[in-house]
Order: C-alpha cells, then sequence, then structure tokens
C-alpha cells in the first residue's frame, strides 16, 4: 500500500511517501500504524498522530472518510492536514 503524505503530516513523517507490506484493513487501522511508525517529529512540528486527528483522507483520489472502510494491499492513499490559504 503507498502512503502519499502532504504538507503538515510529511514535516511529522519525515518523509514524503511509503510503501506498507499490509494485508487488508480498515482505513482506521492503518491511521492508528502509521502514528505508531511515526512516534517522533522534528522540533516544533506535532507528532503525526496530532496531524492525522485533524486530516482527510483520499484512497485511490477519492475522499474517505468511513475510518472503517476496508482497503486493499494495492490502494493509495493520500493524508491531507488542513491547508491555510486559497
Amino acid at each position: 500500500m503507498l502512503i502519499r503524505y502532504f504538507g503538515a503530516a510529511k514535516a511529522a513523517a519525515g518523509i514524503e511517501e511509503e510503501t506498507l507490506d499490509a494485508g487488508p484493513l480498515q482505513l482506521g487501522e492503518l491511521l492508528e500504524k502509521l502514528a505508531a511508525l511515526h512516534p517522533d517529529a522534528p522540533e516544533g512540528t506535532p507528532v503525526l498522530q496530532t496531524v492525522i486527528a485533524r486530516s482527510t483522507f483520499l484512497v485511490n483520489e477519492v475522499a474517505a472518510r468511513d475510518q472503517s472502510r476496508l482497503l486493499d494491499p494495492a490502494d493509495t492513499v493520500d493524508v491531507l492536514p488542513p491547508f491555510a490559504g486559497g
């Protein structure tokens, strides 16, 4: 599964994207796993768990709001924190 981070999520994770070798799991389970994989953040940056709590998500470029949604290992998940500006 390809995970892509944007904005504050990218800063908190310290990477732009990563691939996880995970079987089918729910979106909420994935988010917990990502927070556990990246428990620390650079000085002055919120940890990924905090960023995830206020983010929205795309699964294969479609908005995903239901955290019980079952994900496939071939899916791409984008983590989109709130963006300032217009």
